[in-house]
């Protein structure tokens, strides 16, 4: 992937994220989404996120609210793109190979975009809870609506 070799390029995505966050935003039919808080006891990340789904599993909205570093921002920004317009099933294998690059594992770069800046973060310890929270979020509210699901079958 050529963000890949462009050091300057993955900083620049990075700061536009932090700088111009897409979907930050409280939903105003908060009902209508799933909804988890997440924090971090050894950063200021203190992030509210949301999540909509239709009946065929579809994420229709991907939100977050809270305050947080550059980091947990920015993925957070990049990951609520990634996910609006595809299943639940499409969004756990996303989060899966987000999982694998941050931990320096093989991954699937082809469905990550831009969220392969986070690629170094493996290399950051400190960091690592910053760029997953978000993910780890979103992660435990599909278990949730899965769960449901489930229990209703």
């Amino acid at each position: 992937m050529p963000i890949l070799d462009n050091t300057q390029m993955m900083r620049q995505i990075i700061i536009d994220h932090y700088q111009n966050p897409r979907n930050k935003r409280t939903p105003t039919d908060l009902d209508n989404y799933h909804k988890i808080h997440m924090n971090s006891t050894s950063c200021a990340d203190d992030f509210w996120f949301y999540l909509k789904a239709n009946q065929q599993n579809i994420i229709t909205d991907v939100a977050f609210d809270g305050v947080g570093c550059t980091i947990s921002t920015a993925s957070s920004s990049i990951m609520s793109e990634l996910l609006i317009g595809i299943t639940l099933q499409q969004a756990r294998y996303i989060i899966e190979q987000y999982h694998h690059m941050i931990a320096g594992e093989d991954f699937n770069d082809e469905v990550l975009d831009d969220a392969v800046v986070f690629i170094n973060t493996a290399r950051q310890p400190a960091r690592i809870k910053c760029a997953t929270i978000s993910y780890d979020g979103i992660k435990q509210l599909i278990e949730e609506i899965e769960r449901k699901e489930k229990n209703h079958d």
